[in-house]
């Protein structure tokens, strides 16, 4: 498809510039706007300059942190989105099919592809206000599975994911929790691991939520309330063989267990009785001692 305007939001600390600039240049012409993100903004401020410049493709060039802050600026709009991953996880990127580690197939990608309407979350705590792709949570959250050795994974496979899940163990606290979906009446639960996603594949393709889906107009949520090893390594059978390896096979809805729980909503509260560290599309926040996640259907158009 032919794109009119194009700009390009770039991170200088994750690709050289005059690589990028070849590439961009050989898939798309030297007719470009670029911008470059800084500590003080990610890419919001440079989306919407974007968008107001009259681009009609916007390129994240980045981690999931530059993903996220051009996601949020373009959210509602009839700019697109294009991604040329470039961090750790590369989340949204995996969850859309992007590829990876491939500059020119990714801008190939922006070029050619079908543009696709998908929801983005929004999360608010204290006095914030932000949008995510991916999840926001707490606990033994995605970084459980995102930081998971890689060479131990091809050598050892799912059994990584264990090896992971025990290290974070020893740094797990449970702690007391309400929790109100929708208009549904507030429960009181207990857990030290609470993911909210609108996708939820992390590297090695585990799904830690494995309904989410990225235009479903939902919201889904993991709780884990794993205590002590025999619950834990029922957490790891939920997640690598119900949730995982079985769904690949034969298909069906995601399994709750007596350690994880899955649920979906257009708008999840959750107050805590402790604060926690709390993380928006694996960027850490800080301590929360509450937040209210959700759905803006149909938000954002990626290509």
């Amino acid at each position: 498809m032919t794109i009119s305007k194009l700009g390009v939001i770039w991170n200088p600390s994750k690709i050289d510039e005059s690589v990028l600039r070849d590439a961009v240049a050989d898939v798309f012409g030297d007719d470009v706007l670029w911008w470059e993100t800084s500590a003080e903004d990610p890419g919001r401020g440079m989306a919407a300059e974007a968008a107001e410049a009259g681009c009609e493709v916007v390129l994240a060039v980045g981690g999931d942190g530059t993903v996220r802050a051009v996601a949020e600026a373009l959210a509602g709009t009839e700019v697109h989105l294009g991604i040329v991953p470039q961090g750790t996880g590369n989340l949204l990127a995996r969850n859309l099919g992007v590829p990876l580690d491939d500059i020119p197939a990714a801008l190939a990608r922006v070029r050619d592809g079908e543009p696709q309407r998908i929801d983005i979350g929004w999360v608010e705590f204290g006095d914030e206000r932000r949008a995510f792709t991916v999840m926001v949570g707490f606990g033994v959250d995605a970084q459980m599975l995102v930081e998971t050795d890689d060479d131990l994974k091809d050598r050892a496979g799912w059994l990584a994911y264990v090896e992971a899940m025990g290290r974070a163990l020893a740094g797990t606290t449970m702690t007391d929790m309400t929790l109100t979906l929708d208009d549904d009446a507030p429960a009181s639960v207990r857990g030290h691991t609470m993911l909210v996603g609108n996708c939820g594949m992390v590297q090695g393709g585990i799904r830690l939520l494995p309904d989410a889906v990225l235009d479903d107009g939902l919201l889904d949520l993991l709780l884990v309330s794993a205590d002590g090893a025999l619950q834990w390594l029922d957490t790891v059978r939920s997640v690598v063989w119900d949730n995982g390896i079985r769904r690949m096979l034969g298909g069906g809805e995601a399994v709750s267990t007596e350690s994880t729980r899955h649920v979906a909503a257009r708008r999840i509260v959750a107050e805590l009785a402790e604060p926690q560290q709390f993380e928006v599309d694996g960027e850490e926040v800080g301590e929360v001692s509450g937040f209210t996640a959700t759905v803006q259907p149909e938000a954002l158009t990626v290509r």
